[in-house]
């Protein structure tokens, strides 16, 4: 009888003993461990280096001779634009949360944390829809290549989905085990792609005309250089995915290794490793970018970049297979398919990091999600759902790709312009300005032409709002303090009531501070709740932080006014802070502490809203639910009066 629940038990052990992103008390980030620089910029680059794979056949599609111009356009904004834009991220937010922590400490309160939600709805559709797309793209690679077996044609999602399983399997083994798979894939990856491009400049060098051919038929349809620019400038949405890659870049900081001398609230080392890593990713992105396309643009017919075309979302592996045969086609394919399937890494990597250092602060979220195990079949049950629902089709998860790539861009540039100006740096301001409106055209754009990307975002932003408001109502009568500290004069304060043997708080309200206040509450409450009057009290006052943040750590402080002693602190929650103070004291002094309230006239109903919204409400039998629920044993729960 007793083995199905010792199973269960293991089982529950098993998925929460892995906690990358676990906890020093209640939602306080767990040190990770880290890796040199270069390797965890595999882990990012799985993501950003393997749209190779389909970003010249995109760009030959879009805009046919255009594309070696128009993805000049794409690095100009890569090195001008994103790579400035992340660097300032990185250095402002530098334990992995990204632009979307900037934007947090800048907005503040209700208002901010339902923004925060609507970005972390698109963080979502980016990465999750990286996983389900790269996968399915792996597929496509597979199934086109061949020598694969003919009866896989039409298993796509099947194949798909088995992709997406073992991605999953990695990481439930550890982020170690996939930073170092990372290395191997990104590393042969890259050097394949070395040899295709040398092999097709080395075509094109030694067969001028070609160039000749290509550089006539462009005059011939644009005679005009500015209408070139022009075009290129309109169709660059089209080309958007090919700067994805940055936000995880980000995400993964906490994986970066420092220095043991760093600060940890603000480690240089780390932060300058971390920079590191944007600068290479995009500079070798950008290498490759600009000579794939002009490469295949000059080598590959137009019409094989057309849909059923050979060279139709993989442009490079056509020239692996057209110029070095099928063998060496063969492994690049191969390289490819690995590659293209690990990209939902980074993607899963930036998860895990985000998603536990938002939702859990806000209340949003079940505590299980503290660790990572649990988190990785959910994201991969959220995979299936969206390969099932697209039939593992890549076109039609690529408009949701890109609108949450953009969204998540733009949302950065908007976050360092803000930093730059409340800093007074005017001249940085300008220019991140100007980035803005660049990522804000694009994203514009992107969504005119895709809309099906935004109604996709609106299913993830609507499911994390919805989510998270059930977890924070269902969760607002945990004990939600991080951590308590008392002052010296607070310690002497309960020192001196615990040596009589009792300790009586009565609970006041902190607006009122004058000395006829202290007086009346105290007659009221020795009237109403029977206190001796030579027994001692002590006022406990609490002042309202942001109600919208669900923890915090209690910073108690002692006073002396009129006669009374006071103890004071500060918190989002009323009845919260004094349940977690009064189980505190009772561990602390070893004396089971009274606390003393008034009744609040009202209607209940309001006042539970009220408390969900603001934190206050009526405190009294919200303070005894949250002690009851902390405390089982009724013997061992600090006593509740209200008179």
């Amino acid at each position: 009888m007793g083995r199905p629940e010792t199973i269960r038990g293991r089982l529950v052990s098993w998925l929460l003993q892995d906690q990358p992103v676990g906890q020093q008390g209640p939602h306080r980030p767990a040190p990770h461990p880290t890796h040199p620089w270069w390797k965890v910029m595999c882990l990012t680059g799985v993501d950003y280096f393997s749209t190779l794979g389909y970003q010249p056949a995109i760009a030959a599609a879009a805009v046919g001779l255009l594309s070696p111009l128009a993805t000049l356009v794409l690095v100009l904004v890569t090195l001008l634009g994103a790579l400035p834009v992340y660097r300032r991220v990185a250095e402002e937010s530098p334990h992995g949360e990204g632009s979307i922590a900037m934007l947090d400490r800048m907005m503040g309160r209700w208002k901010g944390k339902f923004a925060i939600l609507v970005l972390l709805g698109f963080m979502a559709t980016d990465f999750i829809i990286t996983m389900t797309l790269s996968a399915a793209d792996a597929t496509a690679h597979l199934v086109e290549n061949p020598y694969v077996p003919h009866f896989l044609a039409g298993k796509e999602v099947i194949i798909t989905l088995v992709l997406l399983a073992l991605l999953a399997a990695v990481f439930l083994r550890g982020f170690g085990e996939a930073i170092s798979l990372a290395v191997v894939l990104v590393t042969v990856y890259l050097g394949l792609n070395v040899v295709v491009v040398a092999d097709a400049l080395w075509n094109v060098i030694t067969a001028p005309e070609l160039v000749t051919s290509w550089r006539n038929a462009l005059v011939a349809e644009h005679s005009n250089i500015w209408v070139m620019i022009g075009i290129s400038l309109i169709v660059f949405p089209k080309l958007a995915l090919g700067l994805s890659g940055f936000e995880t870049g980000v995400a993964v900081m906490p994986q970066v290794e420092g220095s043991s001398d760093d600060d940890p609230e603000r480690p240089a080392t780390r932060i300058r490793n971390t920079r590191k890593l944007l600068t290479t990713a995009a500079l070798i992105m950008s290498c490759f970018l600009i000579l794939s396309s002009f490469t295949t643009t000059v080598l590959i017919p137009a019409d094989e970049f057309k849909a059923g075309g050979q060279a139709s979302g993989r442009a490079l592996a056509f020239l692996a297979h057209e110029h070095l045969g099928n063998g060496f086609g063969t492994v690049y394919d191969i390289s490819t398919i690995t590659i293209l399937w690990f990209a939902g890494a980074s993607a899963m990597a930036g998860l895990l990091n985000i998603v536990p250092r938002y939702l859990p602060r806000y209340g949003m979220i079940p505590s299980w999600a503290r660790a990572t195990r649990p988190l990785v079949l959910v994201f991969a049950s959220i995979g299936f759902v969206i390969t099932l629902l697209f039939k593992a089709n890549v076109n039609a998860q690529g408009g949701a790709y890109a609108t949450g790539v953009l969204v998540l861009m733009l949302s950065a540039s908007i976050a360092v312009t803000m930093s730059a100006r409340r800093r007074g740096q005017r001249n940085a301001a300008i220019g991140f300005g100007v980035i803005s409106v660049v990522f804000l055209y694009t994203t514009i754009a992107n969504i005119i032409e895709r809309p099906d990307g935004v109604q996709i975002a609106s299913f993830f932003i609507f499911a994390i709002i919805l989510t998270s408001l059930i977890s924070r109502a269902t969760r607002t009568l945990e004990l939600r303090a991080t951590g308590i500290r008392f002052d010296d004069e607070a310690r002497r304060i309960l020192n001196e009531a615990a040596a009589t043997g009792q300790i009586r708080i009565i609970a006041n309200e902190p607006d009122d501070r004058d000395e006829a206040e202290y007086r009346d509450k105290d007659a009221e409450q020795r009237d109403v709740s029977n206190i001796p009057q030579d027994a001692s009290v002590i006022f406990l006052e609490v002042t309202l932080t942001d109600a919208s943040q669900f923890e915090t750590e209690l910073d108690v402080h002692g006073e002396e006014r009129f006669g009374h002693k006071i103890l004071r602190v500060e918190s989002p929650s009323v009845a919260n802070a004094i349940a977690a103070l009064l189980l505190k004291i009772r561990d602390e002094w070893g004396v089971m502490p009274h606390i003393y309230f008034a009744w609040a006239e009202g209607n209940p109903f309001y006042f539970l809203f009220r408390y969900l919204i603001s934190g206050e409400g009526d405190v009294p039998p919200v303070t005894r639910e949250i002690l009851r629920r902390a405390e089982p044993d009724r013997s061992h729960r600090p006593r509740v009066h209200v008179g």
